[in-house]
């Protein structure tokens, strides 16, 4: 499996994000989005999970489902946490287990993954920004999709969960899954390869 993109453009606004841009990630490797705020990292990231549409150029995810979009094979971590106040930590992760359409998620797997299993019944309104966090990575592990598309994933996550977040994302390169993240800062990651972005938005 590969994920690739070619010639790929993207304008917001009267502004050029980027352009002519190339990349290719197989199964098993991690490409890290590196440069300066504004580069069009999270741009780039947006575009593949389909929620920007390209310019110019295309995605295509080869030896994928060909039944599947690219968006319908990848999770998408936003800044955003998007979470449900009023739900517990479990029908949140339960609610977006429905929504992506998976039958039989990993439930309380996940919980334990990213050690929120104690406080599975507690409402996401009273979760600290971290285990908000924690929670939405929760969601990767549950509802098994083969590409993820990270925005600075440890955002509010302590050293522990950082460690733990390294861990899960190198078992899902480990069963073949693939990895794209922007980031600021190392991810635990030894064998990432980077893509830098020069672009302003």
């Amino acid at each position: 499996m590969e994920l690739i993109g070619k010639e790929l453009a993207c304008t917001r606004g009267q502004r050029e994000v980027f352009s002519g841009l190339d990349f290719r990630v197989a199964a098993g490797e991690a490409l890290l989005l590196v440069g300066h705020n504004g580069a069009g990292k999270s741009t780039l990231l947006r575009l593949i999970a389909g929620l920007l549409r390209a310019s110019a150029g295309t995605v295509s995810l080869d030896g994928g489902d060909p039944e599947l979009s690219v968006p319908e094979q990848a999770h998408y971590l936003g800044h955003q946490d998007a979470l449900k106040p009023s739900l517990t930590v479990t029908e949140n992760l339960r609610f977006w287990a429905s929504w992506l359409g998976d039958e039989a998620p990993a439930l309380d797997a996940a919980l334990e993954a990213v050690a929120l299993a104690e406080i599975a019944d507690l409402p996401a309104a009273y979760l600290s920004a971290g285990q908000r966090r924690r929670l939405s990575i929760a969601r990767l592990v549950a509802i098994r999709r083969p590409v993820w598309l990270l925005d600075e994933p440890t955002s509010a996550l302590d050293v522990a969960s950082q460690g733990r977040l390294a861990e899960l994302m190198a078992a899902h390169l480990a069963s073949g899954g693939l990895i794209l993240a922007a980031t600021h800062g190392p991810l635990g990651l030894e064998s990432a390869r980077e893509l830098r972005l020069g672009g302003r938005t």
